[in-house]
Parts: structure tokens; sequence; C-alpha cells
């Protein structure tokens, strides 16, 4: 499991200073193409875990049921989970912008909106990101990456298309996953450039932990009347959650966050929010248009504007 290299300890330049497009290994590749299909059909997943369930409750056993098994992995993998009391406030940074205001808001929000739009909102994120990169953290896009950011963002609006005139109705859900997106765009940038120098995965295993006691208890004080057995479609939902998402896809989006240059790991995941549209219409039946297609080409566009590699100079 890779640091985060400093200056003084390697001779590796710092991601921020190249504008080398990046060249995936296969791992990173494969982790990428699982992550999107894991974290694309979610959407609709949490859309039938919540239905008729406290929110707020169900993302907090999933998170109690994927925590030890995330854990687990850890110690089979022999990745430390020690990190220095020094580093203890910049944890808590990360946690609040990559994992808190996310995953509370989107997860109160998921009951107001078709798990469709959800995730079209909730992927902005890349181009908060992108913006947030250029504005705080000195990382200029190249004319191929902003052609990216373009055409990720006409995409969005391609697939919103058909939802604007139902957003009315739902203005808090709307704002909620918007903010969420925003703060999550921060964190990404944020844990690229943590001086924090331990593993990824053990960055990710505590923040993870961090979250888990603060759903916990806000389903403790805002829930717990509303406590029932789970249905069998909830008890699923929580299943997968607690392993798809919390043991797998939360670590994995984190290690290629902090592996890749902001812009390319954020624009990289742009295909997330196609396949929660086609999975939720097809578990939904919400009827597809023109745009929805074309918003594909369009986030394929993306993709390849940061991921293909360049010719060497």
């Amino acid at each position: 499991m890779s640091t985060q290299p400093t200056p003084s300890s390697s001779p590796v330049p710092t991601p921020t200073v190249s504008t080398r497009m990046p060249l995936l290994t296969r791992r990173q590749l494969w982790t990428l193409i699982t992550l999107t299909l894991v974290w694309g059909i979610n959407w609709p997943i949490m859309k039938f875990g919540v239905t008729g369930f406290p929110p707020l409750t169900f993302r907090s056993l999933s998170m109690l049921i994927g925590l030890p098994v995330f854990g687990l992995a850890l110690v089979l993998m022999k990745v430390p989970f020690r990190i220095p009391r020094a580093h203890w406030r910049e944890l808590l940074v990360l946690a609040v912008s990559n994992m808190f205001v996310w995953h509370i808001l989107v997860i109160l929000a998921i009951p107001m909106l078709s798990s469709g739009r959800a995730a079209i909102l909730g992927y902005t994120m890349p181009i908060f990101s992108a913006i947030c990169g250029v504005l705080w953290f000195n990382a200029p896009l190249r004319a191929r990456q902003w052609l990216g950011v373009f055409a990720a963002a006409v995409g969005v609006l391609l697939l919103l298309w058909n939802e604007l005139t139902h957003f009315a109705g739902q203005p808090v859900g709307v704002l909620m996953i918007l903010v969420a997106a925003a703060v999550w765009a921060y964190g990404t940038q944020r844990l690229r450039h943590t001086p924090m120098e331990v593993p990824t995965l053990t960055i990710a295993f505590w923040m993870t932990f961090l979250t888990t006691l603060l759903m916990t208890g806000l389903a403790i004080a805002f829930e717990q009347e509303r406590w029932q057995i789970p249905a069998p479609n909830t008890q699923w939902a929580i299943l997968y959650n607690a392993l798809g998402v919390f043991a797998f896809a939360q670590a994995a989006w984190l290690t290629l966050a902090r592996g890749l240059p902001p812009v390319a790991s954020t624009l990289s995941v742009m295909f997330i929010p196609v396949l929660g549209v086609f999975s939720g219409a097809w578990w939904l039946g919400e009827v597809l248009h023109w745009q929805d297609w074309s918003a594909v080409v369009l986030m394929v566009v993306a993709i390849a504007s940061v991921l293909w590699p360049e010719k060497a100079p």
C-alpha cells in the first residue's frame, strides 16, 4: 500500500507538478471498473433499502457490519492500524469532508428523490473537484482535462434534462445532495494533498470507524422510536452496502483518489451516474430518452480525456 511521499523522503515528483496524463496500472483499471459497477447499481439498491425503513439506521447498520470485515481485510493484508497522534486532527478533517457530510446528507435525501436523480446530483462531485483543485490546491488543468470537465458537465445536464420539472417539488433533497457533492469534492482534493504518511487503507479504516460512530449516534438520537425488523429487501440492501460499499468501494475509491491526480480519479468515476440511471430504469421502470444515451457518449469522452495515455514526449 502506497503512502503519500514528501519531497524530503522520496525523489518522486509531487503529482500536482506534472501535468502529464496518468497511465493506469492493470490493478487500478480493474479496481476502477469494479468500483463503478458496485457504486453505480447501489443507488437503486439504497432506494429499495430506505423505503419504509429509517435511513440513518440503514446506513449505520451497513457500516456496523462492513467495518469489521474491512478491519479483517487490513489484518490479512498486514496493513498497520496506527496513525500518529500528530495526525489525528487531519484525520478528523478528512473524515468530515470525505464521509461525514456525504453519508448523512445523501442517505437523508434518497427517500425524497428517485435513485437516478440522486446519482446524477451526487456525481456532480468531479466537476466541483476540478474547480476546487484550480482554486485552492494549485492544480491547473490542461486543455484535454478541461475538455473532460466540460463533457462531464454537459453529460450531467443531459441526464437532468427530463428530471428538472420534478426537482421543483423536492428542493431540499436536491440541495442536500449538491452540498454533499461539493464537500466530498473538497475532501478528495484534501486527501490527495494530505501530509499523513500512512497507508491509504489505514486512513480509510479510521474514517469509516469515526463515521460509523457518528451515524450510529444519530440513529439512536433521532430514529430509535422507528426501529423495526428490516424487511427482506432492506436486509439484502444493508448487506450489499456493508460488503460492497464499506468493505470494498469506499476503500477502493480513497486509494484511487490518493494514487491518481485528482482530475483523473474524479472524472474516471463519471460513468457511475450513468449506471445509476440505467439500473434504476431497469428496476424501477423509468423511461429512458435520447438525452440519456447522449450522456453516455459524453461520459466516455470525459473518462478518456483523463485516462487515455499520452504519447511519450
